[in-house]
């Protein structure tokens, strides 16, 4: 699952890279299907960052693996 996750990131990142930002993977439990990411640069300051990891991350994840239940930020 991790690996669907990385790949499911890959897609997003280039967005957050287009806004000075970026996105980390750092932990999947694959039990609660609970993905910890971590945003950084322009995106770990951001007022819009809580928006971008449900409204953006969180939903692509789901949409892309549906053992996905929800995005949290590390």
């Amino acid at each position: 699952m991790k690996e669907q996750v990385e790949q499911a990131l890959n897609q997003i990142r280039p967005a957050l890279q287009g806004d000075g930002g970026d996105v980390e993977l750092v932990d999947v439990d694959e039990a609660t299907g609970v993905v910890r990411v971590k945003l950084v640069g322009a995106c770990g300051g951001c007022p819009m960052s809580q928006m971008t990891l449900k409204a953006g991350i969180e939903r692509t994840l789901k949409q892309a693996i549906p053992e996905v239940t929800s995005v949290e930020s590390a």
